[in-house]
């Protein structure tokens, strides 16, 4: 399981989650960041940090916010 960033950072990118990242599994795309979930460890430092409260863990996920793990999924393969 990873953290997902969702709908709340689309246009936002204020990048916090990139700075206290340890491992550097946070990467930009073209409206938003998104973390590589074969990589994030689950520490949690991202969602800590995140001003517009976009970051949730995987299993927390409310069904609206499914899409934003979907789209997650198609940034890192694609």
């Amino acid at each position: 399981m990873a953290y997902v960033i969702t709908m709340p950072c689309r246009n936002e990118k204020a990048a916090e989650c990139v700075e206290v990242c340890p491992v550097d599994c946070i990467a930009e795309g073209k409206d938003q960041y998104y973390i590589d979930p074969d990589i994030c460890i689950d520490c949690g430092a991202c969602q800590a940090v995140c001003p517009v409260d976009a970051i949730f863990h995987e299993e927390e996920l409310l069904d609206e916010d499914l899409p934003s793990l979907e789209k997650a999924r198609e940034f890192f393969t694609s």
